[in-house]
């Protein structure tokens, strides 16, 4: 199986960080998630900026319908991949 990886998208910072820190209770990630700052294309304004969380998932064991619910208490979403 390939390995898998998990793309949440959140709308700032301080969400993305409590994310991270909230995904290894919830889901057993064992693995610290990357979190990626990502400006909109286009944008000059620093503060339009989403952040990601980068989960590795190499079993491919995550529920994707889980973690979309997860995050979006959040007012995140997951990108499918």
């Amino acid at each position: 199986m390939d390995d898998v990886r998990h793309v949440l998208v959140l709308p700032d910072r301080d969400a993305a960080e409590e994310v991270a820190e909230a995904i290894g209770d919830r889901f057993g990630v064992n693995d610290e998630p990357q979190l990626v700052r990502d400006a909109l294309a286009g944008e000059d304004d620093a503060e339009d900026v989403q952040w990601l969380v980068v989960v590795e998932d190499p079993d491919g064991t995550l529920d994707a319908a889980a973690l979309d619910e997860f995050v979006a208490d959040w007012d995140g979403w997951r990108e499918a991949h």
